[in-house]
């Protein structure tokens, strides 16, 4: 349930916040009182996104674009004066066999799943001060094995432990850095697996569903709950952790 009191004045920036979880994270973020900015690459869902969120403001920026992100951070300090909140929601999926696996994909996984979040940290923290908070987008992904996860699985692994790096080069800065890492949930993303066609993806999606104890695709706004929890200064005394938000499908199994 929102809490009015959470974020009010806060400046939040949500990478990847035009659809799915980090759209769940920027509304519920403004619904506490945060002023939003939120990015992604497709101007159309952005806004979308936008006029769903009183007040949000939104740029078409690429993760893996990383001169882009100077220009859209050079932006959030001269009109806001830094940030707050930053999460760094924006992803790419797919599937692909080792077999089938060619260079040009795990580079594309790679550039944006992994390099371009490090880097949107990294470009980050500057703009940050003491009582900052960054929250990653990981994935159960990262932990366990899944046919054809090679290189998403790889830049979401090697993401968390960039999480927990940063968590401990920052500590001193008052800045906190977590990870939420979703099991199953229904965004759109699931949908944009390329090479992977309706019926593919209505299979696998269902193989997800029988992996999940809780036996159901988790919801977007469940993920979004989390995220804003290690965020807030409810969770002042956490840094570094990675919360499952997966129905139990990798503890459980």
């Amino acid at each position: 349930m929102a809490r009015a009191d959470r974020f009010t004045g806060k400046r939040v920036v949500v990478l990847g916040g035009n659809s799915g979880i980090g759209l769940a994270c920027a509304q519920g973020f403004a619904a506490e009182g945060a002023l939003v900015r939120l990015t992604g690459r497709d101007p159309a869902t952005i806004a979308r996104a936008t006029a769903s969120i009183p007040g949000a403001r939104g740029s078409s920026v690429d993760i893996a674009d990383l001169a882009a992100m100077d220009a859209f951070y050079a932006k959030v300090e001269q009109e806001d004066g830094g940030i707050d909140v930053l999460m760094v929601n924006a992803g790419m999926g797919g599937f692909a066999l080792l077999e089938s696996m060619t260079p040009d994909y795990w580079d594309q996984v790679h550039a944006i799943n992994l390099r371009g979040c490090v880097f949107a940290m990294q470009k980050a923290v500057r703009l940050m001060g003491d009582g900052g908070a960054i929250v990653v987008t990981g994935s159960i992904g990262g932990h366990a094995f899944v046919p054809g996860n090679a290189a998403y699985g790889a830049a979401k692994a090697g993401l968390a432990l960039a999480m927990r790096q940063f968590a401990g080069e920052y500590v001193g800065q008052g800045i906190r850095v977590n990870m939420v890492s979703p099991g199953p949930i229904e965004t759109p993303l699931l949908y944009r697996n390329p090479g992977m066609d309706e019926a593919a993806v209505e299979a696998m999606r269902a193989q997800m569903i029988a992996a999940v104890p809780m036996k159901r695709m988790g919801a977007a706004r469940e993920v979004a709950d989390a995220v804003l929890f290690l965020a807030s200064a409810e969770a002042s005394f956490i840094t570094a952790a990675n919360l499952m938000v997966d129905g139990g499908a990798l503890e459980i199994g």
